[in-house]
């Protein structure tokens, strides 16, 4: 039989369009986000939850360490369920970046609402939440007067004085690293030497433990983040509290650069598949409601210029900050712990 070779052509034709018909293709929903925390549940959940009511954008929730979601995000690849990875210190967002799980994004909200300095260069992380490491002392036996920079602490006038967590910290580190960027490398090793003399006891503890430690009357003064004397002020532990009516904070280098500030911040990973959810969260994030209830909660301040803060954040009074764009604390971190190495900071 001789078969018209139009006719065959419409019939293969047709046979290829019935089988796509029925060949499911694969979409990725835009109404979920899937994130990645290394903040505990209890300090965004609600947040989240306000945005998928006011967005009818979904979410999925994990929370971990901060080392181990980033090593999952890698070991996951393109086959990756997450979307956004929130964490503290852009020294660690840093290493997200340099880690290749994070992706650039262009973003007329987040650049106009965002100060440059408390984001990514490249905008492959920003920042969320703004807290300072200042020192705090005690107040029976420091004369606020006595104290000037970050830079006096490593006086003698502080020998077996000073308490302090370890160089393994990231806070430490990403502080280091913001010195050698202001005084450079031969400098701040100077500097660390001398602070290293003055330690009252071997670097250990969290922030909380050196407050602990300066109301004991084991040191005088420490350097820490903010937040974690807010916690102090607003625990339900009325040994907390009595903790930091002991203490008093200190706002460094206040006639030079400012005080020393970090951010909690979040980046939209890499092989995201509902990057526009993804941005939503963000911009979310920044609004002003979401700034003053996120900051609150954390004890901490917003990133937003002009938001709200709250009143324990109040209690400490204002201050002066560094703006060093924060991209370098992640850049300068490996010269950040070879320094606090040699200079004996264990």
């Amino acid at each position: 039989m001789k078969i018209n070779p139009v006719k065959f052509h419409i019939l293969c034709l047709t046979v290829v369009m019935m089988t796509m018909s029925v060949i499911p293709v694969p979409v990725v929903a835009q109404d979920m986000v899937n994130i990645y925390s290394a903040r505990k549940e209890a300090l965004i959940l609600p947040l989240l939850e306000r945005f998928e009511a006011e967005t009818g954008i979904r979410f999925r929730l994990v929370t971990g360490k901060a080392d181990g979601l980033l090593k999952r995000i890698e070991i996951e690849g393109d086959a990756t369920p997450a979307d956004v990875f929130i964490t503290v210190d852009a020294g660690r967002l840093e290493q997200a970046k340099a880690s290749g799980i994070l992706q650039g994004v262009n973003n007329t909200v987040l650049d106009q609402t965002i100060p440059r300095h408390l984001r990514d260069r490249d905008n492959h992380w920003f920042g969320l939440s703004r807290r300072a490491r200042v020192i705090f002392y005690a107040r029976d036996r420091v004369d606020p007067s006595e104290l000037s920079t970050y830079e006096d602490l490593a006086d003698e006038k502080w020998r077996g004085r000073l308490c302090i967590r370890s160089s393994g910290n990231i806070y430490n580190q990403s502080l280091i690293a913001s010195m050698i960027e202001h005084l450079g490398e031969e400098e701040t090793e100077k500097w660390a030497r001398g602070l290293v003399a003055n330690f009252a006891r071997k670097p250990g503890g969290g922030d909380t433990d050196q407050l602990r430690a300066v109301a004991a009357g084991q040191c005088d003064v420490t350097v820490v983040n903010t937040y974690y004397f807010g916690r102090l002020i607003n625990s339900n532990d009325e040994k907390d509290r009595q903790v930091a009516e002991k203490l008093d904070i200190f706002w460094p280098n206040q006639d030079g650069r400012g005080a020393h500030v970090n951010v909690s911040g979040a980046g939209i990973v890499r092989h995201a598949q509902r990057k526009a959810a993804a941005e939503a969260l963000l911009e979310f994030m920044i609004n002003p409601e979401s700034q003053a209830w996120y900051a609150e909660v954390n004890n901490e301040y917003p990133v937003v210029p002009g938001t709200e803060i709250s009143e324990t954040m109040q209690r400490l009074g204002e201050f002066k900050s560094d703006t060093l764009n924060l991209t370098v604390l992640g850049e300068n971190n490996k010269r950040a712990l070879q320094l606090m190495d040699r200079a004996g900071w264990r």
